[in-house]
């Protein structure tokens, strides 16, 4: 079992819990090894012994493990303790584009056709290594703060190239492929379906099918036709809305291929909006829309009986004979934030028969089929009907006449902590000492000259009481004599405003306003100001900017960000990407990233203004050059150098390529004129012979001083700069 203030993996400390799913709960870490924030997944306790939701939640791991992309959310670590299972990933802190579009009801095109793009990149560097993540939906895509999009929860992601894929769906109903709506095997073109079923979303705040049931949805996704995002949104570009269709085509073979050909499109629409591109593919004799059977659709129709955990009626299938067969299904329900409406995994059963036709239809097995559902019907509408009698109290008797007792689970009782002494200590000390015990600690700001400003005076329990883990404690804490100090939020984005006016305890009262200066979202003025002294709990009201009060928009950076990541800024902004050129650039680091845009940070240009950009190559190679003229040795070279001495001259480059080589006589040597030099800098070298012939010299006394001919080989090197050019 985790708790708040545990050390998991030696190394782990968890500090808060952030998110739950159905198999596991998703904790804030800190990383005492890297000193970093982390997210740790933890499988929950009443699977954690249970081999199939274990498998899955190693499968998970292994899949995502392999994986390393700016629009995929990184695994850092696996491991298990003590039975705890856990997975260590990147912390994003942001929001979950379902939730996205729930603020904002719609996305613009531009907008929802970037998510798009970053999404593509992220799924298509898992098809590259083979991982099909099955469950793309807008509650597994995150947008950070900054604006990336990242996938996350491959939790029933597989390996392409595994021999564990079955057919059983699995994922969210609303945006399930018909192939897993089947029970068929799914591949990456199942991913291209999910995705174009969010893009749908995207661009009209709606999904395309829904119903009362997951199985009315699920036979939607089979039969129905796809409407028309323009139906709901009429500015929506015919680009785009073919882009949604190609990929929600109901054959695998008509939709994109691969992500890259999705990218390919998503990008040109940014261009071309309105210019009808998208190649369809004819559907064929085997790839045209089939209708479901009507075996099929008794059998999609038992699921809903299965869903509500009575057992299968029966089970139909085509062969020489009818047979008849009632089978117990095991679910286990896995339970996402919106319950009501996502299904995390559905098993539907699904026997295909190679070469049936529509022609093979038999009425005679329409009728037994007919007779059996009706028998089904009723057999389930007395377990209706007993259930509702019992809980109203008709059939408190059980049917030989013995009372029936209802069978309940005692709840676990919860672990007890004692409580500490808190008061006359400092609040940001007794937060952290209670977190460590598992209690969650309200603080209350109060006026007090007993006590200085930020020191607990109370506590709604006594220091030695025993106390449920889990539960409140209630902190008036000391807001000094004078009042509280009000923090400076102006120029904070308003979620950061309210949290940390919130933390020191004051209310907040929102208006809005343009400014052309502050970003939208940001806090423009506050009332009352920062640093003032108010009396505790006073209202603090925010101006929230919405941006220039024209039809202009700021310019954001995308210096040191790649194509695609520059290009989803962009539209992100309201822009548009325009012309990519390669250039050198000085810094190596800046190699294949954007390192000139044509428009400044910050400046304001009119909604739609197309940004030029510039994609660095890397430095570019340096030439030099060797212009000068080589002068003889000199007398500090060579004190017993003689002019008229032949020397070879060579020309080398610090690299140890010879540039040029000569011998002569004379000196200086005119300008060689030589270019394309790699190195800046190299040397000049000098070979000759020192000769000297014999002599004799006749002194005054008459005798006579003879001196042999000798010779000297002399070699020296002279230092050269090249110049560039």
């Amino acid at each position: 079992m985790v708790k708040i203030g545990m050390i998991v993996g030696d190394r782990y400390d968890i500090l808060e819990r952030i998110g739950t799913g159905g198999m596991s709960d998703v904790y804030k870490a800190k990383d005492h090894k890297l000193n970093r924030m982390v997210a740790v997944k933890v499988l929950k306790q009443e699977f954690s012994e249970n081999a199939n939701f274990v498998s899955k939640f190693r499968v998970e791991a292994q899949a995502a493990a392999g994986l390393a992309h700016p629009n995929i959310v990184n695994v850092y670590d696996v491991g298990e303790e003590n039975g705890v299972y856990y997975i260590v990933m990147e912390l994003v802190e942001g929001i979950t584009l379902k939730k996205y579009i729930e603020k904002k009801a719609r996305l613009s095109v531009k907008e929802a056709v970037s998510i798009a793009i970053q999404v593509s990149m992220g799924i298509e560097a898992a098809h590259n290594n083979h991982i099909i993540h099955r469950d793309i939906k807008p509650q597994n895509i995150i947008i950070s703060k900054e604006g990336k999009v990242k996938v996350t929860d491959f939790g029933i992601a597989k390996a392409a190239t595994s021999n564990t894929i079955t057919s059983n769906v699995m994922g969210s109903v609303h945006y399930t492929s018909p192939e897993q709506a089947r029970g068929g095997y799914s591949d990456e073109k199942s991913d291209v379906y999910s995705l174009g079923i969010t893009m749908f979303e995207m661009l009209t705040g709606r999904v395309p099918f829904n119903g009362e049931t997951t199985v009315a949805i699920a036979i939607k996704h089979i039969q129905e036709e796809m409407p028309s995002p323009r139906d709901y949104v009429s500015e929506i570009p015919v680009s785009v809305e073919q882009i949604v269709f190609k990929c929600c085509q109901k054959s695998p073979d008509r939709r994109y291929q691969s992500m890259g050909e999705l990218i390919t499109d998503l990008k040109r629409s940014l261009m071309t909006p309105d210019e009808d591109f998208v190649k369809m593919v004819d559907p064929d004799e085997d790839g045209s829309t089939k209708m479901i059977s009507s075996g099929e659709r008794q059998k999609i129709k038992k699921q809903s009986v299965n869903r509500d955990g009575m057992e299968e009626a029966m089970h139909l299938r085509r062969e020489a004979d009818v047979k008849k067969s009632v089978k117990k299904k095991r679910y286990v329900p896995e339970y996402e934030e919106e319950e009501e409406e996502e299904l995390d995994e559905i098993e539907y059963e699904y026997e295909e028969e190679e070469d049936e036709e529509e022609e093979d239809y038999d009425p005679k097995m329409e009728r037994i089929t007919t007779i059996l559902a009706v028998v089904a019907a009723v057999l389930i509408g007395c377990i209706v009907l007993f259930l509702v009698g019992r809980a109203f109290g008709i059939f408190d008797t059980g049917l030989f006449g013995q009372k029936e007792e209802e069978a309940q689970e005692e709840e676990e009782p919860k672990e007890k902590v004692q409580m500490i002494e808190v008061v006359g200590k400092g609040e940001d000390e007794v937060k952290v000492d209670l977190l460590k015990l598992g209690l969650t600690p309200e603080i209350e700001y109060k006026e007090s000259a007993e006590y200085e400003q930020g020191i607990v005076m109370d506590c709604s329990v006594g220091a030695g009481e025993m106390i449920e883990e889990g539960s409140n404690v209630v902190l008036p804490v000391s807001a000094g004599s004078e009042g509280v100090e009000v923090p400076d939020v102006v120029g904070i984005s308003e979620a950061e405003a309210v949290a940390t006016l919130g933390k020191g305890g004051f209310p907040v009262n929102k208006t809005e306003g343009h400014d052309a200066y502050i970003k939208e979202g940001n806090v423009i003025t506050q009332s009352p100001e920062a640093g003032s002294k108010v009396p505790a709990g006073t209202a603090v009201t925010i101006r929230i900017s919405q941006g220039p009060e024209v039809s202009k928009v700021q310019v954001p950076d995308t210096i040191g960000r790649d194509e695609s990541e520059g290009m989803a800024i962009l539209v992100e902004a309201g822009l548009q990407m325009g012309k990519v050129t390669e250039v050198h650039h000085s810094d190596p680091a800046m190699a294949g990233l954007i390192c000139y845009q044509s428009y400044s940070v910050g400046d304001y240009v009119e909604a739609g203004t197309v940004v030029d950009v510039s994609i660095s190559i890397g430095p570019e190679e340096a030439v030099y050059q060797f212009i000068e003229s080589i002068a003889a040795p000199t007398a500090q070279e060579d004190p017993n150098y003689r002019s008229g001495t032949m020397v070879t001259v060579t020309l080398m480059a610090d690299a140890g390529t010879q540039l040029y080589s000569t011998q002569t006589s004379s000196f200086p040597i005119d300008n060689p004129g030589i270019s394309g030099i790699k190195s800046s800098t190299g040397y000049i070298l000098f070979q000759y012979v020192n000769a000297t012939e014999a002599s004799s010299i006749t002194h005054e006394d008459g005798s006579v001083t003879t001196t042999e001919a000798s010779s000297e080989t002399k070699e020296f090197k002279r230092t050269v700069q090249f110049m560039e050019g």
